[in-house]
């Protein structure tokens, strides 16, 4: 299939591709030779004890954590933490369906789970690097079920968690609108379930997709204040032509199928036969989790019900207008406000000798 020029290092930046091998799918199966896109900065130290792994989100790759989170400036800072950013499996970078040999292999691309990418991070963390605690995991919406599930997974080996941005189970209402998205992408008779030459060819498909995202991705407070003119669009239409669209139509259709029908399905509770507090009670991480105040995708009041059932854990709300994709930090008061947050959770003293559970080296799950 053609090269997809969006999925090269040219425009996301350096990346190591780096093999685990076969991974065993919840959903039945086996991934064959899974490759996982993985950008590094700072060193480990010695005791391999200052390591933060970064989990990607929706469309989302290691670049925008490298370019809005991470320096010396904030409070992932390399000058003082390896921080380790893994490209979620379907992303583009790590193994996914634009990268088969031909679109009836892309369109048969097996179905993915959180759980799955956790499995990936975790093997190659203990494999490739020698890291078998982390002093704090951290992602912002489906990053965030990555955390969670961290979290719940592998409560020995997470020190400090903070989800920013998610859930640790996806709610209805999410499901919904995830299905409204790829709906707008199977809908461009291009498509052709899955099997297209050339993500061009979808090009009507993604740019409804896009505008979707501007109905919901955004808050009606950013709408309503006009925030886009603060970044250089004049109007509504304006911006949805000259930044959602562009971005969402550079991307492979079936990665973005493939991330979505993930993203749906995130549940830690699937460990413990439905019983989300349960699951949330096995954490022992110290962790933030850290709803965005206008997201209309997980709003606060969801987070929150999880917060109260994780013990040790604390609700730090980020103020921001741009509603779920503050996430692109668009604002700069929202970085500042989750470098604080941060800067305070990796600041508590969590010894690793105080986990109360025991390794399963692939987590728990039934």
């Amino acid at each position: 299939m053609p090269v997809n020029e969006y999925y090269t290092p040219e425009v996301q930046g350096p990346y190591e591709l780096i093999s685990i091998g076969d991974l065993e799918l919840e959903e039945g199966g086996v991934l064959k030779n899974v490759q996982l896109a993985v950008a590094t900065q700072g060193t480990l130290s010695p005791e391999r004890d200052n390591a933060i792994l970064v989990t990607t989100w929706y469309s989302g790759t290691h670049a925008i954590w490298r370019d809005v989170y991470i320096g010396e400036d904030h409070a992932l800072d390399p000058s003082k933490y390896f921080i380790v950013t893994v490209n979620q499996i379907g992303n583009g970078l790590s193994t996914s369906p634009h990268q088969a040999s031909s679109p009836d292999e892309a369109a048969a691309f097996p179905h993915i789970r959180i759980g799955d990418d956790v499995v990936a991070q975790e093997r190659l963390l203990r494999e490739h690097f020698g890291i078998t605690t982390l002093a704090l995991v951290t992602g912002g919406s489906m990053g965030a079920q990555q955390a969670y599930e961290w979290a719940v997974r592998f409560p020995d080996k997470v020190l400090r968690a903070a989800a920013i941005a998610g859930t640790a189970q996806n709610t209805p209402h999410d499901f919904l609108y995830t299905r409204t998205l790829m709906d707008e992408i199977r809908s461009d008779p291009r498509f052709a379930d899955g099997r297209y030459a050339s993500h061009t060819e979808v090009e009507q498909g993604l740019r409804r997709h896009a505008r979707n995202w501007g109905v919901t991705g955004f808050s009606t407070e950013f709408w309503k204040t006009q925030h886009h003119r603060g970044l250089g669009f004049e109007t509504m239409d304006e911006f949805l032509d000259g930044f959602l669209e562009p971005y969402f139509t550079a991307m492979d259709p079936n990665d973005l199928l493939t991330m979505a029908w993930k993203w749906q399905r995130g549940d830690v509770a699937r460990h413990t036969n439905g019983d989300l507090a349960t699951a949330l009670g096995r954490i022992t991480a110290r962790m933030f989790v850290m709803p965005i105040s206008e997201d209309m995708f997980f709003p606060v009041r969801d987070c929150a019900a999880e917060q109260r059932m994780i013990a040790d854990s604390e609700l730090r709300v980020i103020d921001s207008v741009s509603g779920h994709l503050g996430l692109f930090g668009l604002e700069p008061s929202y970085i500042e406000q989750v470098d604080r947050n941060l800067r305070e959770l990796l600041a508590i003293p969590v010894s690793a000798d105080a986990r109360r559970w025991t390794d399963t080296t692939d987590g728990y799950l039934g």
